[in-house]
């Protein structure tokens, strides 16, 4: 794992969806290793959250912990004003909450519930929240938005192309906010490839093969955990990524090699 570059957010506020477990929680983590105060969302984590919180106080920061569904446009309107309040602004905002419909082994198994389910999570979720949160940093003069996507978008999903679809909904709801919020608020996907969340790993087709296959594809040779990436999406929120915005920055060890 990489050593976090000290000081890229010092004297900043962070918030974090889904910072309760995984992905979400190592950025919220690794934020405050470089110097963020943070708020960590949760939906039904609570404990997951709590945990993340105490990593980051650990660490000599300060920390919030909000709930809400972020399929609820009200939620998501309650959760800001805690964080605004509680904190007076944020400076970068990472909406990384998203569902990949995780237990579904085959497009034969889908479901109308699971379309709408992952839809309104990933796209009106993403949406809402980049509305809501982007609002507020144009009123206090500027910020970053992370929209976490996803290299699925550049093959598809056999397994479940309900997760493909919400994925480039993300990218195309980035760039319009990119555009409407330019220049004082900048809008990015980080996408990631394949990562080895707890969640991941107690897969069965994981278990039973498929990380091995992965690992074998990726010309880096492995499938990295959370806590190697969290820093590369730290990045788009950073001074030196000042001239980024509307962009997909990919991380997932050369499998896909997206590029002109």
């Amino acid at each position: 794992m990489t050593t976090p570059v000290s000081g890229r957010f010092a004297g900043k506020t962070v918030l974090v969806t889904g910072a309760g477990t995984g992905f979400g929680a190592e950025i919220a983590v690794r934020a405050a290793q470089e110097g963020a105060d943070v708020a960590i969302h949760y939906r039904s984590s609570r404990v997951g959250a709590e945990a993340t919180a105490e990593r980051v106080t650990a660490l000599g920061r300060k920390a919030i912990i909000v709930q809400a569904d972020i399929a609820e446009r009200d939620q998501i309107t309650r959760m800001a004003d805690e964080v605004w309040s509680h904190f007076g602004r944020v400076d970068a905002a990472f909406n990384n909450v998203g569902d990949v419909a995780r237990d579904q082994m085959s497009w034969r198994d889908i479901t109308e519930e699971s379309i709408d389910h992952v839809l309104a999570v990933d796209i009106k979720g993403t949406l809402l929240c980049t509305h809501e949160f982007g609002a507020r940093m144009l009123d206090q003069g500027g910020g970053s938005i992370v929209n976490i996507g996803s290299t699925v978008v550049a093959r598809g999903s056999a397994r479940a192309p309900q997760y493909a679809a919400a994925k480039y909904g993300i990218i195309g709801l980035t760039k319009s906010y990119a555009h409407a919020f330019a220049p004082l608020v900048r809008v990015n996907v980080f996408a990631p490839g394949f990562i080895e969340t707890e969640a991941t790993l107690g897969r069965e087709d994981w278990k039973n093969g498929r990380g091995d296959q992965l690992r074998k594809a990726t010309p880096m040779g492995r499938i990295p955990g959370p806590a190697e990436l969290a820093g590369t999406a730290l990045f788009l929120a950073t001074e030196d990524a000042g001239h980024i915005t509307g962009g997909f920055l990919v991380a997932d060890g050369g499998y896909n090699m997206i590029g002109a």
